[in-house]
């Protein structure tokens, strides 16, 4: 008796499919906000071919986009006033919200202090991430590495202005191998007392565009400050992070486009105020113009 074995069909192939993941932005703690990795979102390819096959604008722009959808938290650390409280070893930090989180972030950049997690001395730092939801938690810690690794962390803060929550996170312990519990990382929740909430802020696309005349450029501080109807104004936000970006933008017949969260104030923008605040070589400047989008979660 013969036994026929029936073959099972063969899978049809599946059309490749590409994902396209900008970024036009740097991963270096001396440029930008300082931070050496980046969560990334895919865009669609025809925006990629679009935007690259167009002279007017350049694939910065994506990155640019990417910033927009992303929720910027700014992280303030603060180490204790005591003996031996500051440390040399890398820190960490990862956001715990209730759709996701960050994953491990390095604090490197401190905007504040060039050594940073001094005694008493508090940082600044930026963290950018996708959508993680409301914040629950943190985890911080270091990695014991260096010739003074113990820390004694008083407290940390993080305001979330596109969520327009700013949550206090105590602590007031050592990290520490020979000190307390010997722990060198913790999971801290906010203190709900010590919680503020405010109005949130939204993204604008700012496009500077400088003048096309000798001199026209300038290495200075650069600010912006925005009108709406019936008197609401945003605060005076610089549009460069540090030096190093002033010195790179504001040439001559550049073209140079920021996203800023700042307060809303509404749909009708009446006027803007634009300046710097002098000092240094080359601090002159002719403006050409500025346009300004305002960005709203769907996009627009």
């Amino acid at each position: 008796r013969l036994l026929t074995s029936r073959r099972a069909p063969r899978e049809q192939p599946v059309a490749p499919f590409s994902y396209y993941f900008p970024c036009q932005r740097w991963l270096a703690v001396e440029e930008d906000d300082g931070q050496i990795v980046r969560e990334l979102v895919p865009v669609d390819e025809a925006f990629v071919k679009k935007d690259s096959e167009n002279d007017g604008q350049s694939l910065a722009t994506l990155g640019l986009e990417q910033k927009a959808k992303s929720t910027t938290y700014n992280v303030k650390v603060k180490t204790g006033d005591k003996k031996n409280a500051g440390t040399d070893a890398n820190v960490f930090i990862t956001l715990y919200g209730s759709k996701d989180d960050t994953g491990i972030v390095s604090l490197k950049a401190s905007k504040i202090n060039k050594n940073k997690f001094e005694r008493g001395k508090v940082d600044d730092f930026t963290v950018e991430s996708v959508d993680i939801g409301d914040l629950k938690k943190i985890k911080i810690g270091h990695d014991n590495k260096g010739n003074s690794t113990g820390w004694f962390l008083e407290w940390v803060e993080i305001d979330a202005p596109s969520l327009g929550q700013c949550l206090k996170f105590p602590c007031g312990r050592w990290l520490d191998k020979s000190e307390d519990d010997g722990a060198i990382e913790r999971i801290i929740f906010p203190a709900e007392l010590q919680t503020t909430e405010y109005i949130p802020f939204v993204p604008y696309e700012i496009t500077v565009y400088t003048s096309d005349i000798f001199g026209a450029g300038t290495d200075a501080d650069v600010f912006i400050v925005l009108y709406g109807s019936d008197g609401i104004c945003t605060q005076q936000k610089s549009l460069c992070l540090n030096k190093r970006e002033q010195r790179m933008y504001f040439e001559r017949n550049s073209v140079n486009q920021f996203i800023v969260e700042l307060e809303d104030v509404g749909d009708i923008i009446e006027k803007i105020r634009i300046g710097h605040k002098g000092g240094g070589l080359n601090s002159g400047w002719h403006l050409d113009r500025v346009t300004i989008r305002r960005l709203l979660p769907n996009g627009k």
